[in-house]
């Protein structure tokens, strides 16, 4: 069986033998080759261009469509704020509604008690990398006794991220990542992280649909000192003009912050429950009521 490769077709060529009465392989007209798919190539190949990944950008395009992701940098803490996409009725919510582990568990996961992230892409994706993060920042607290440095997390993730982007057979994570947290070498870190394993640091950045909008918006009203209230403000005022529905509520929004505890002096992580995403909502002034959204 010969497999040969035709670099102006950019497939494979598959030569399937066939057996005469006498047992002897011979080549049949009717069935001389198979052509794969470019797509099947690519995924044995995924460096088809010097310097670039087609996997990596399929990986983008989900990520495009995904619920939007914002955070937002303060001196005081980080704020991330999440758009959740699965909802209905019919979704039972009654582990949620109690706080469940680390969150509603769809867009926003506690990693550690230094570090949150949100995520926007391939739920499956994500799970793994958030499993992968947090059984990384276990065995740093086992083997230092201190919680992991968050950059150095970021670091570990993205070299996972990087390895399946080079591997025939391998694809790309499907899913980028907003990390917040606090360590004292560099207080509170906003980082980000796309399919290629690349990361970088932000003081306000946007993730998954609509973020060209958020980006615009986060540039006018960001300021270098901001204060956390300012910035809860702030990413709300932005995710409510860049969510696909005209209304925000706890279906719909995912909300959490991490702080320094005021007496330990320890960083502390707050993912809301819905119950108090409304809250948050009425205090603002932008949630509708029920009856408003019916007569409009």
């Amino acid at each position: 069986m010969a497999r040969r490769y035709d670099s102006k077709q950019h497939s494979t060529t598959l030569d399937l033998p066939c057996i005469d009465s006498l047992g002897t392989a011979r080549p049949d007209d009717n069935l001389l080759s198979r052509r794969s798919t470019v797509s099947e190539y690519v995924v044995r190949n995924p460096l088809l261009n010097p310097g670039s990944s087609s996997l990596a950008e399929y990986a983008m395009e989900a990520i495009a469509h995904a619920g939007t992701v914002i955070g937002v940098l303060s001196k005081e803490g980080v704020v991330l704020a999440a758009e959740k996409k699965v909802t209905g009725k019919l979704l039972d919510t009654s582990v949620v509604k109690e706080g469940g582990y680390g969150g509603s568990g769809e867009k926003i996961f506690l990693l550690n008690n230094n570090l949150i992230a949100g995520v926007a892409g391939l739920s499956a994706d994500a799970n793994s990398l958030v499993n992968y993060s947090r059984t990384s920042a276990q065995q740093h607290l086992f083997s230092f006794n201190e919680d992991i440095p968050v950059e150095q997390l970021v670091q570990r993730l993205c070299n996972l991220k990087q390895g399946y982007t080079q591997f025939g057979g391998l694809r790309p994570f499907g899913v980028s990542l907003l990390y917040a947290g606090y360590d004292p070498h560099y207080e509170f870190q906003l980082y980000h992280s796309d399919p290629s394993g690349n990361y970088s640091g932000w003081k306000a950045t946007c993730i998954g649909a609509n973020n060209g909008t958020a980006q615009s918006l986060l540039k006018q009203e960001y300021k270098d000192d901001i204060t956390l209230d300012d910035a809860i403000s702030l990413v709300i005022r932005v995710m409510g003009k860049t969510m696909d529905s005209t209304t925000l509520s706890s279906e719909k929004l995912e909300f959490a912050v991490i702080t320094l505890d005021a007496g330990t002096k320890k960083p502390k992580a707050k993912i809301y429950r819905p119950t108090e995403v409304d809250a948050l909502l009425n205090k603002l002034g932008v949630m509708k009521k029920e009856d408003e959204e019916t007569k409009s």
